[in-house]
């Protein structure tokens, strides 16, 4: 099999639709011609449940997305002379199919549009080509930095205030014998003995602890945001003009 017919055979499996769109059938084969070994006719499942096989010209057809676009009616392949798929096609049998689509051999064999260039690296798509480029996609996604914990401990710590203690101490006081305490003085005998008593107090420091709470204490969460710079690679389609009948002039 040629690279040609390689290229060609990615067609077989697709849908193909009439002029309008309309759904014609699921390509089966494809019919060669045995001189040039160009494409020249589609086989396609149509009828009930795809049972029959229609013929119809490949000239003309162009892509449709996923599907091959005819350049004829559904019901024109609908009503194509039925021809035995034996992967051959008799003279006979594609003058009867070329009559019936109106069009000569050498006509089909022509490409649709003289003026509009053809696909040469596969099945023939629009008269146009789609350069495309990449994009550079960025985003940003969260993952984990790392974790803090807030975690209370005891330590131990010596404290030094100062704390007034108050401590009585006797004092001897006297007081001469006067007219107004002689009495008082006198009333005790004349010569005795007597013991007086009087209890001293002294503070002492007394140490206790209680405890006080000073503050509230939580975690929370601050963004700050930064600019980041990313460098990648992005590929990019040219096209170009290989103009080859400059050089033919030129000659």
């Amino acid at each position: 099999m040629t690279d040609t017919q390689n290229r060609y055979e990615a067609w077989i499996g697709h849908q193909a639709v009439d002029s309008a769109g309309e759904k014609v059938g699921t390509i089966e084969t494809l019919y060669f011609d045995d001189a040039s070994g160009q494409p020249e006719w589609l086989g396609i499942k149509t009828g009930l449940f795809g049972k029959k096989q229609s013929f119809a010209p490949i000239a003309g057809a162009t892509n449709a997305g996923d599907d091959l676009q005819l350049a004829f009616t559904k019901d024109q392949v609908k009503d194509a002379p039925t021809v035995d798929p034996d992967g051959h096609l008799e003279p006979e049998e594609e003058s009867a199919l070329y009559q019936h689509y109106g069009r000569s051999d050498y006509e089909a064999s022509m490409p649709a549009d003289s003026d509009t260039g053809q696909d040469t690296s596969g099945p023939e798509t629009d008269n146009a080509m789609t350069r495309s480029e990449e994009e550079l996609a960025v985003g940003t996604r969260t993952r984990e930095a790392g974790r803090v914990r807030l975690r209370k401990y005891v330590v131990t710590e010596d404290v030094t205030t100062t704390v007034p203690v108050r401590k009585e101490k006797v004092r001897i006081e006297r007081e001469p014998i006067t007219d107004a305490n002689r009495d008082q003085a006198m009333a005790g005998g004349d010569i005795t003995e007597e013991e007086h008593e009087m209890v001293l107090t002294e503070e002492e420091v007394v140490v206790g602890k209680k405890v006080t709470p000073k503050e509230r204490v939580r975690l929370e969460k601050d963004v700050d945001v930064t600019d980041e710079t990313v460098t990648d690679q992005v590929r990019k389609e040219q096209i170009e003009v290989d103009d080859d009948t400059k050089a033919a002039k030129r000659g």
